[in-house]
Order: C-alpha cells, then sequence, then structure tokens
C-alpha cells in the first residue's frame, strides 16, 4: 500500500479538528480546571428609596463655606481671628516687668533721699486750749454756741526740709463723736529746723443743742475736772529741698487734750498728738 494521503482527506481532518476545536469552546470547563478561573462577583444593588422621600447630594465646600442664613452670625464670630495665649501672656510678662522696675526705681529713689537728706518726723503739740460761752445749765438740755482758742506749735526739725503750709486745710474740734466748732490754719512758710505756734479760733457753724446724756457727761466731766477732747488737723504741704519743691502731699494730725474745765481759764491736764501723711 501507498503511505501517500489524498488530498480530499486531509481536507476532512482539518475540517474535524476544527469542529472539535469549536465544541471545546463551547462546552463547559471540567471541574479541576473551574476552580483554577475566579469568578466576578456582582455588585449589590442599591435598595429603591421609600415613596415620597427625596435624597439629595450637596457639594462638600457649600457644607462647609457657606453656612445657612440662620448660623451665620455664629459662623461670622467662629470666623474671626483669635488672638494667640502666647501673645496674651507677653503682653502680662511685659506689664508685670514695668511695674516691677518701676517699683525699683521708687525704692531706690526713696533710699537715696533719706540717705542724702535724713528726713526726721515732725512734731505737733497742743500748747493751750481756751472754752468761752459754753455754760452749761442747770436744765436737762441746753443750747450752746462754743467758742474754742486753740494754740498748736509745729516743730521741724529737719536741717536740710523746709515746709510749705497751703490751702485749704481744717481744724475740727471734737467731744467724742460730736464735731462741737471748726477752724482753719494760717498759710506760711515753715524754715528749716524751726517752731512755728499756730493760734486759730474754733466756732461753731450754728448754735448746738446737747442732748440729755451728753448734757450729762460734761456736767459730771467738769465737776471730775477731767474733760475730754480731740482736735482733728488736716493740712496740704510742700517740702522744700534747696530749690526743688515736692508734690502737694496731706499731713493729718490727731491731739487727744483733757482740760480741768470750761472756762477761758481752762488748764490742759493730758495731752498727746500723732501725726499722719497721705503721700497721694
Amino acid at each position: 500500500m501507498s503511505d501517500k494521503i489524498h488530498p480530499r482527506e486531509a481536507d476532512k481532518e482539518e475540517e474535524e479538528q476544527e469542529q472539535e476545536q469549536q465544541v471545546s469552546k463551547l462546552s463547559p470547563p471540567s471541574p479541576d480546571r473551574a476552580a483554577e478561573v475566579p469568578v466576578p462577583v456582582p455588585a449589590p444593588v442599591p435598595a429603591p428609596p421609600v415613596p415620597g422621600t427625596y435624597v439629595i447630594q450637596i457639594p462638600k465646600d457649600q457644607i462647609y463655606r457657606v453656612p445657612p442664613p440662620d448660623n451665620a452670625l455664629r459662623y461670622k464670630h467662629l470666623s474671626k481671628p483669635k488672638k494667640s495665649r502666647s501673645s496674651l501672656a507677653n503682653c502680662c510678662r511685659c506689664f508685670f516687668i514695668t511695674l516691677l522696675v518701676l517699683f525699683l526705681l521708687l525704692a531706690v529713689a526713696a533710699a537715696i533721699f533719706y540717705f542724702v537728706f535724713r528726713p526726721e518726723s515732725l512734731n505737733y503739740t497742743v500748747d493751750t486750749l481756751s472754752i468761752k460761752s459754753f455754760n452749761l445749765s442747770s436744765s436737762s438740755s441746753s443750747t450752746i454756741s462754743p467758742v474754742f482758742d486753740l494754740s498748736l506749735s509745729a516743730h521741724n526739725p529737719n536741717n536740710k526740709l523746709g515746709i510749705y503750709y497751703l490751702k485749704p486745710s481744717s481744724v475740727k474740734l471734737f467731744y467724742k463723736d460730736l464735731n462741737l466748732c471748726n477752724g482753719v490754719l494760717p498759710q506760711f512758710f515753715q524754715p528749716r529746723n524751726n517752731v512755728t505756734v499756730f493760734k486759730t479760733a474754733l466756732k461753731a457753724a450754728s448754735a448746738l443743742e446737747l442732748t440729755t446724756s451728753v448734757h450729762n457727761e460734761l456736767v459730771a466731766a467738769e465737776k471730775a475736772g477731767t474733760v475730754p477732747f480731740r482736735v482733728n488737723v488736716r493740712a496740704p504741704v510742700k517740702f522744700k529741698v534747696g530749690s526743688v519743691k515736692s508734690w502737694t502731699i496731706n499731713v493729718k494730725v490727731r491731739c487727744d487734750v483733757t482740760v480741768d474745765k470750761l472756762t477761758a481759764e481752762s488748764k490742759i491736764m493730758w495731752k498727746k498728738c500723732d501725726y499722719s501723711v497721705d503721700v497721694w
């Protein structure tokens, strides 16, 4: 037999091979092969909206940058720039440092003033207290218009400080808390290391009607020979050092005085004076 293949038979074999390939493509893969090929998972289908509702999508820029009208004021307040805590702390620190520097400068100036000029305390004392028109009747109450002639000495022991006594000054005389009469001090200059005597008349602005208790107390005190009074003096002054004058300083003097009787010949039985200074 001959080994040659007829052309028609070769064509038939090729057609049969092509048909087998097409059938293999259409036929499902074998179980072993199907396990190797991944199967795509279908995307979830969104649920249909509930009838009567609407879904509105708002851009992100509109949510953060365009507030609704009812929150416009709140948005404006929150959008304002705020000062940092560090700047506020720096301001407070600078303020306290400035105060501390001023305090130290004042302390140094006061120390220099003290060691250079050696200021000494002023001395005040009541020399005489003459009483007029203070006649107490035997009735349970009485009306009086007293007049007190006061003599007050002021001693300036400083060797380098002069004192200007200015207006307005005031002198008030009390029996306990009852203001009996008032007066003023003269305006003058007291040189250094000097003693000046003030003499002033203290009068009541109007007639005073004493209550029964005050009247009885004064009568009993006069009989015992110990009638207590209090004198309050207030005077604005300026200190002079060389050609330099200080600012106005208020000097306050309180003198407790006890006399033996309520007449022009009264004598001082006991006295004590203290003073204070208001620098500002």
